[in-house]
């Protein structure tokens, strides 16, 4: 499917990602591997005609050292939204600190956090400002 142009808004977007987050987990249920739910959560959104990035290495910069592997981003969507995925008991507040710092170091606005262990999906998700 070609990509739309120009991309969706931020909120649509971010509905869309939501939504086929929510069909991934229809199908698989909880309880798989996170790599799992990211190629699947990819897929479903490329078959959308967004533009997926996955595992896209994000440099640390400190001072003059910049460290090129120093984290990966779960997927970037249509270069404007980051999703962290998850599969967790619950999510805590270092994986809400994970966000904000990959939203910080990648200079983007919108992220979203899905932890897919959960009986619902919708109580997994979070979205973050920037």
């Amino acid at each position: 499917m070609v990509n739309a142009w120009p991309p969706p808004p931020p909120d649509e977007l971010t509905g869309k990602i939501i939504g086929a987050a929510i069909e991934v987990h229809r199908h698989l249920g909880p309880g798989l591997l996170e790599t799992a739910y990211e190629r699947c959560l990819a897929y479903e959104l490329r078959s959308l005609g967004l533009h997926v990035d996955e595992q896209l290495l994000l440099p640390l910069v400190y001072k003059d050292l910049t460290v090129e592997t120093a984290y990966r981003i779960d997927l970037l969507v249509e270069n404007q939204v980051l999703v962290e995925l998850k599969v967790v008991e619950q999510l805590t507040g270092v994986h809400e600190a994970q966000i904000l710092t990959y939203l910080k170091l990648a200079d983007r606005k919108i992220g979203l956090l899905i932890n897919f262990n959960m009986k619902i999906l919708k109580h997994g998700i979070r979205r973050y400002v920037r």
